[in-house]
């Protein structure tokens, strides 16, 4: 795939999203159901390269770059993941004069909105690829109960999910 196209398509992803993980879907759409160039395997392997170093969420888009072109095509996913903090300032002010228009305030949380159904409906296929037994399963249930109804902090969700999946495999 050719470098800019790649960079494009990630500035894309990135530009029409409003958190990191928001620009998933349509880097699934583009990557693994249109041009077929990304497993939903190698996705699941990107982003969880990018949400396991330090970081913003969206910084597996590097890591897409990588996986499409090499080290070049990790170049383009930061440009293209560092391209829109240089237009922010610009679309700051433009939204600052306006913020206070009903219809600005609307459109925004339309976006946020339909971004976070995006999100779901591309997170299902991930989630089919990466569950691949009743542990993992139950993993990811007790996970978002205990994120969703408790105070706890969701890296001690992630060690002990690894160290439940760790476990199982050694004494299996």
């Amino acid at each position: 795939m050719n470098v800019f196209v790649l960079y494009l398509l990630l500035l894309k992803a990135v530009c029409t999203s409003f958190s990191g993980m928001a620009s998933l879907p349509m880097v699934r759409n583009d990557f693994v159901a249109s041009r077929h160039i990304l497993t939903d395997r190698q996705l699941n392997t990107a982003v969880v390269t990018g949400r396991t170093g330090p970081g913003p969420n969206g910084l597996y888009v590097v890591s897409v770059g990588y996986f499409v072109a090499g080290l070049p095509g990790a170049m383009a996913g930061l440009l293209a993941l560092v391209t829109p903090a240089f237009l922010i300032i610009p679309i700051m002010r433009w939204v600052g004069d306006y913020a206070k228009n009903p219809r600005v305030r609307g459109a925004i949380r339309a976006v946020v909105l339909a971004s976070a159904g995006l999100l779901i409906a591309s997170s299902i296929p991930l989630a089919q690829d990466a569950a691949t037994g009743p542990l993992a399963v139950a993993i990811i249930i007790a996970s978002f109960v205990v994120l969703t109804f408790t105070d706890v902090e969701s890296w001690w969700v992630m060690i002990a999910a690894a160290a439940v999946g760790v476990g199982a495999k050694l004494f299996s």
